[in-house]
């Protein structure tokens, strides 16, 4: 017994009680003897309430009653207060304020600590929805408790994210899962896997400049960056319209500027204001001539990425007109390419209208010369085009071939063609 002295001036009144004071010295006495008794003891589980347990979702609010629904200490709780062997300091943190600081449901209890294993081991708790602790065989060889196998941690998460987009979740659940790093959107979740695979396909290819069936470890890269540039032109859209003081009826499914800034971190060029396999294919020559190759010019001479920079260094030359002012300017100073000339032009494609016309030319011709239109079936008929400051050349046609068709497609032809045709003889029986 510890003697307990009175100073002056203090009266019976101030002494503890015969009792309490009989509590306190075999307190005094067991912290002595058995110190990790204590804290075992204080973790277990109490009698329950005599008032009747009012039920409640396990993620959301807590109801009247124990709140608990287990049978005393688990095997991994026990081993964690052991004070003989080492611990991590975080799941003991986690426990005591679970367990006795801040006792919670049954459910809530073992989520949060299969969360504090996950996100000790992935950094976050973006935990894909199908996602469950390993069976009770395999649990304890992945580093999971026994306790906690099957547990289905996915739709646990899930269930957080909808009672805390709810107002339903107490504060003090809110903050235990944002230290863990919970991230409550499931919209944040996607762009956050998005991204991560974006900067891990990059990393391999040297750009982020993907085509759409381009993936990355199981996540479909190309079509995530489609959707992305989509977001992205209409948030450039809304402002240019804000910028011009127009209306702007709705911003919804346009990319906010920090995620923009995030993908421009990775390729400044992701997002071009043409096609992406053009730009690609920029990339991709630069490079080739950044490690001191030549242009190529002729298709299939050289092959990166599964794109022919040949033929698309010959469709650029050809199409030169076609092209931007920018993209004009990109392919001249940094590529060093230049527009096709007129010899190395090929000659443009004849439409089907052109040739009925050439044709009919011919027939004219043939009319003039002959005075009627029985054409031999294998006669060619040549005809001069060009002049007016062009150069003229001589073109053969098959008119007797043409002719023969055109009768008997007579039901088929239009009354103007049919007019035409008649005006220089046909015999259309």
């Amino acid at each position: 017994m510890v003697p307990i002295l009175l100073g002056p001036g203090e009266t019976a009144d101030n002494m503890l009680t015969s009792r309490a004071y009989g509590g306190l010295a075999k307190l005094f006495e067991a912290l002595r003897a058995h110190d990790a008794r204590i804290v075992e003891t204080l973790a277990e589980q109490q009698a329950p309430s005599r008032y009747k347990h009012v039920s409640e979702d396990g993620i959301g609010q807590s109801g009247n009653g124990t709140g608990s629904g287990s049978e005393g200490v688990s095997g991994p709780a026990k081993a964690l207060l052991k004070f003989s062997t080492p611990r991590d300091p975080a799941a003991l943190a986690a426990f005591i304020n679970l367990r006795v600081l801040n006792p919670e449901h049954e459910h809530w209890r073992r989520g949060v600590e299969a969360a504090v294993i996950y996100a000790r081991a992935h950094g976050d708790l973006r935990v894909p929805f199908t996602f469950r602790v390993p069976a009770a065989e395999d649990a304890e060889k992945a580093g999971w408790p026994a306790s906690l196998a099957n547990f289905p941690l996915g739709q646990w998460t899930a269930d957080a994210r909808r009672f805390y987009s709810r107002g339903d979740m107490d504060a003090d659940r809110v903050a235990q899962l944002e230290k863990l790093g919970m991230v409550w959107s499931h919209f944040d979740v996607a762009w956050a896997e998005g991204l991560s695979a974006a900067r891990g396909w990059a990393a391999e290819h040297g750009h982020l400049l993907a085509p759409l069936d381009a993936a990355f470890q199981g996540v479909p890269v190309g079509i995530w960056l489609k959707n992305a540039r989509v977001a992205a032109r209409k948030a450039h859209e809304i402002e240019q319209r804000r910028a011009e003081g127009l209306p702007v009826e709705s911003s919804a499914g346009a990319m906010t500027r920090e995620r923009r800034e995030q993908l421009e971190e990775i390729d400044p060029s992701w997002c071009p204001a043409w096609p992406v396999t053009w730009q690609r294919c920029f990339h991709l020559v630069r490079l080739h001539l950044d490690g001191g190759e030549a242009l190529p010019t002729a298709a299939g001479e050289v092959v990166r990425q599964g794109e022919d920079l040949g033929r698309w260094v010959t469709s650029v030359r050809l199409g030169w007109d076609q092209l931007t002012g920018v993209q004009q300017w990109m392919c001249e100073q940094v590529l060093s390419i230049e527009p096709a000339t007129e010899e190395e032009k090929p000659q443009p494609r004849t439409s089907q209208a052109d040739k009925w016309a050439m044709h009919l030319t011919a027939a004219e011709q043939f009319y003039a010369r002959e005075g009627h239109l029985t054409v031999p079936r294998k006669h060619v008929e040549t005809i001069t085009l060009g002049g007016d400051g062009q150069a003229q050349r001589d073109v053969p046609l098959k008119l007797g071939t043409w002719v023969d068709s055109q009768r008997r497609r007579a039901a088929t032809l239009s009354p103007e063609r049919v007019e035409q045709l008649s005006k220089v003889g046909m015999r259309w029986s």
